[in-house]
Order: C-alpha cells, then sequence, then structure tokens
C-alpha cells in the first residue's frame, strides 16, 4: 500500500519527536533506532525510508528539539532564568532543554550534530539578547551570552550530583548571581543615564 507523501510527513514528525524525548532523558549513545521507532509506533524495517543513518537522525532530532524549544515566548529574562533554574526543569530531561540535556555529550559527536547544537546555542544568544540588561547591542549580547552559559552550567552541574542538598544549591545560588548581576548592570545603566543629563537640567538643591 503506498504511503500519501503527507502521511510520510507526519511519520518522519513522530519520529523526530519520539527520537528528541528519548535522546534528552538517556543520551544519543544509549537509545536505539529500534526503541525510537517503537515510541513513533511504526516498525523498525521502515526506519531508513526516513533517514540514512541514526546519526542523521540524532542531528535532524536535536534540530527539531532546539527550533521547539526558541519558539517559545518569552516575556522577560529575570521570568525565565527562574523557570530554567527550577526543580522541575532539573527533574524532566526529556520534555526540558535539549541544550542542558545533551551539549556535554554532543562534544563526542558528529560535525553533522556539533552544527546542530552551534546553530542553537547563536540562536538562544540571539534570542535572550534583547531581553538582557546594557545598554549597546553588544553589551546586551555579552549578558545575554554570560547568563545562557551559567544557567545551561548549573543545569548540567544540578542533574550530574548525588547530593540532593547541593544540586538544590548550585540552581539557588545561580539564579541569585544572575538575578545580582541583573540589578547591578541596571543600576549602571541608571547611573549612566543620569551623568548624561545636562546640569542646569537636573533638579536644584535647596539651600540649608
Amino acid at each position: 500500500m503506498k504511503v500519501s507523501r503527507e502521511q510520510v510527513a507526519a511519520n518522519r514528525q513522530r519520529i523526530l519527536e519520539a527520537a528528541g524525548l528519548l535522546f534528552k532523558e538517556r543520551g544519543f549513545a544509549a537509545v536505539t533506532v529500534a526503541e525510537v521507532m517503537q515510541a513513533a509506533g511504526l516498525t523498525h524495517g521502515g526506519f531508513y525510508g526516513y533517514f540514512g543513518s541514526k546519526d542523521e537522525l540524532a542531528a535532524a532530532a536535536l534540530a527539531e528539539a532546539l527550533t521547539r524549544t526558541a519558539a517559545r515566548p518569552l516575556s522577560d529574562l529575570a521570568t525565565y532564568i527562574e523557570g530554567y533554574l527550577s526543580r522541575s526543569h532539573r527533574e524532566n530531561r526529556a520534555r526540558g532543554c535539549p541544550t542542558a540535556a545533551l551539549a556535554a555529550e554532543t562534544i563526542r559527536e558528529t560535525d553533522g550534530i556539533r552544527a546542530k547544537m552551534t546553530a542553537g546555542v547563536r540562536q538562544q544568544i540571539e534570542r535572550l539578547s534583547p531581553l538582557a540588561p546594557g545598554r549597546t547591542p553588544a553589551q546586551k549580547r555579552q549578558a545575554a551570552i554570560g547568563s545562557w552559559a551559567a544557567m545551561v552550567g548549573a543545569m548540567i552541574l544540578a542533574r550530574a550530583s548525588s547530593d540532593p542538598a547541593l544540586s538544590a544549591e548550585v540552581l539557588e545560588e545561580t539564579r541569585a548571581w544572575l538575578s545580582a548581576r541583573a540589578e547591578a548592570r541596571r543600576q549602571g545603566n541608571s547611573r549612566s543615564r543620569l551623568k548624561a543629563i545636562p546640569r542646569d537640567l537636573l533638579p536644584r538643591r535647596r539651600p540649608r
């Protein structure tokens, strides 16, 4: 029975979504093609009608997961940091950030998989930069990179720790540090704007 183009596209999407969840939960190496196809509700033998290899699937599934994450709306950086560095995110690798789940493992993967992760990093920096503190685009980009690196690193360390107290501390202290950095940057920007106002326009103090 011939499968329509629409059904082929739908099946491919099911495979990508199933692979993305499994890879984030268990890592690239620990997941087999058979497990992905079973999770997608398709037969193992049909895999090569959609992908040439497991590496090709891994690259496509990573790109899909990163794109899906980047499509979620952001209101402000503080709210995003609070949700990202949370216990619920730490406990839910499969439904969480693909960068935190797979970045460390991507180091040892193929150039194709690393290229997808690289594109995802660039995309996330561009996504966070407009929300980051700073007076200039360069300052905002610097703050976005620093914040994102701290967030991902903290989540990886929190998940890696076998000590629940230390894991929670890593998340809590990183949230506090990022909040303090953002507040210091905002105060610095306010002082800079104040200095830029001509003195004759500033409110005059009344003599005592």
